[in-house]
């Protein structure tokens, strides 16, 4: 459970029986839990596993085959968000806090570091927009420009002048638009090109 919280994984592959607390009891108890494959040598929980919204429930000895589809199995069937909630952590001192990225309206690339705000209060993050662009794929986030990606949920207008477009935020904060990210950005806002 430790490991779980901590890592905050896609996937947890559980045996059923465990020291303390048994894979079927973790999966029973606890609250936004990552997808499960059962991987175990006891064929008569699958019923009672599938009951508690198991991916898949696999026996021992596991074929590399079997577990390879299990895996895909979980990716296809899996609904966009519905995995274990992605968390932004910043460092401050010697404490981490946590935000959910969907409070968040623009990363920023500022020298090594990816800068972000939240309230009057600025976090800077050791993670690259690359990695974050990656981590943040089905939360409506867009890379509009090298050093900016955008919350399009928080979007409130887009303001084009003399070939340069920029984006308004909700809370005032705006991020230059690259010649090479308008189209897509007009697409998912739904306008149409001669809108903005």
């Amino acid at each position: 459970m430790r490991q779980i919280a901590a890592l905050r994984p896609d996937v947890v592959l559980l045996d059923i029986h465990m020291p303390e607390l048994d894979g079927m009891e973790l999966a029973e108890t606890t609250a936004e839990l990552p997808a499960l494959v059962f991987v175990t040598a006891h064929p008569d929980y699958a019923v009672r596993a599938f009951a508690v919204a198991a991916h898949d429930y696999l026996l021992k000895p596991v074929q590399q085959a079997r577990l390879e589809q299990a895996l895909a199995r979980r990716d296809r069937a899996r609904p966009a968000g519905s995995a274990a909630p992605v968390r932004i952590s910043a460092r401050a001192g010697d404490s981490v806090r946590l935000f959910d990225p969907r409070t968040i309206t623009r990363f920023r690339a500022s020298d090594k570091y990816t800068v972000f705000r939240v309230g009057p209060e600025e976090h800077v993050l050791d993670d690259s927009l690359n990695n974050l662009e990656e981590r943040l794929a089905g939360l409506d986030f867009l890379r509009v420009h090298r050093s900016e990606l955008v919350n399009l949920r928080e979007a409130r207008a887009l303001h084009q002048r003399d070939g340069a477009a920029v984006l308004e935020l909700s809370d005032g904060q705006r991020a230059q638009v690259s010649r090479r990210a308008i189209a897509e950005l007009k697409r998912r806002l739904g306008l149409r090109d001669g809108e903005a």
